[in-house]
């Protein structure tokens, strides 16, 4: 591509494009915020108060013509047809998590921009967390040893629904929190532990006015005999530890979340020295017995994925997150929902 800056279109501006994809492109060198597709006229009223000269614009069509590059952060229902638009008028594709609500749907994608030879890569941006980066260090450096199970969580106390086609939408809308941070917790999984050979679930309603699951658990066993609990849910008045990961040497307990969505969602940009840091007092423990020590967090570096798209199309570098790893994962989360659905285990070819 021969343009000065990659001209990105975005198509979505409810919480992920608004807070993560908006910010994040326009503080990555090489891209620029183009265009923005919403009907909504107070969501384009803070498209152009937070991006001036942005173009805002109602239908994803008029994408086609002016950006290199677009942006799938509307409905999950809407995912699949609209990557599905972009590919075929020859613009290479960001999906946010999930990709598609199935893994065939997904595969079928995967295809088609092979066929084209476009990039197509999926919005993990927890492979990024700053606790999941220092996981990752953790266990590459053996001081964990082999590590047996992996506890990880996604919790929050929200006994009053937000509403929203999350909460409100039926499964025909993939919403619910299976779909949303289950995404990035089997992401993780499947990222720390490989493949997958066994689901178990169970998922509830929780809340009055609620479609989608609000209490979800997935076990997963993995092919190397490993484990992973995985817990999300709306309805802990009591948060568990972020991350709680056993080892055959020592475990890595670490408590909160990762500090980039809240200065996102604060007005921070994600370029400033310093955004990804962690305070000393969140740190993370690795524990053996009676002996402990506090680990520095990794910075957290969502921004990194907005390179890595940027290296793709411009240098021929893999996309940051490899499509075919984000169809493994939509076949274990179809996995837990046929599993919660008929309280049983489900085997995976």
């Amino acid at each position: 591509m021969g343009f000065e800056e990659l001209r990105a279109g975005l198509i979505g501006y409810g919480t992920g494009g608004e807070f993560f994809h908006a910010p994040l492109v326009a503080a990555t060198p090489g891209m620029r915020l183009a265009a923005v597709v919403t009907r909504d006229p107070a969501r384009a009223a803070r498209v152009r108060a937070a991006h001036p000269g942005t173009r805002v614009v109602e239908a994803a069509e008029r994408l086609w013509e002016q950006c290199d590059v677009v942006i799938v952060a509307s409905p999950n229902r809407t995912h699949v047809p609209l990557a599905t638009q972009a590919l075929a008028a020859g613009l290479p594709v960001v999906v946010d998590k999930p990709i598609a609500g199935t893994a065939r749907d997904a595969e079928e994608l995967v295809r088609l921009a092979a066929e084209r030879g476009l990039m197509l890569t999926v919005f993990q941006n927890r492979r990024w967390d700053g606790d999941f980066r220092t996981l990752l260090a953790l266990v590459r450096s053996g001081e964990l040893g082999e590590v047996r199970r992996l506890e990880s969580r996604f919790e929050r106390w929200r006994p009053v629904p937000k509403g929203g086609w999350r909460e409100a939408g039926g499964p025909a809308e993939y919403g619910g929190l299976l779909y949303d941070l289950g995404s990035h917790l089997v992401d993780q999984a499947l990222r720390l532990l490989g493949p997958a050979v066994e689901v178990y679930a169970e998922s509830d309603v929780r809340r009055e006015g609620v479609a989608g699951d609000d209490d979800t658990f997935i076990a997963i066993t993995h092919a190397a005999g490993a484990r992973s609990h995985l817990w999300v849910s709306a309805v802990a008045p009591h948060l568990g530890p972020r991350l709680r990961v056993l080892g055959s040497r020592a475990a890595y307990v670490k408590e909160g979340l990762d500090v980039q969505e809240e200065r996102l969602r604060a007005g921070a940009r994600p370029d400033e020295p310093g955004f990804g840091d962690e305070p000393p007092e969140r740190w993370g423990v690795v524990r053996a017995g009676g002996d402990s020590r506090r680990v520095p967090t990794l910075p957290g570096a969502y921004l990194d994925f907005y390179r890595g798209v940027v290296a793709s199309l411009r240098e021929g570098a893999p996309p940051p997150v490899d499509p075919a790893g984000a169809v493994a994962a939509l076949t274990v989360l179809e996995a837990a929902r046929e599993s919660a659905a008929g309280r049983t285990v489900v085997r995976l070819g």
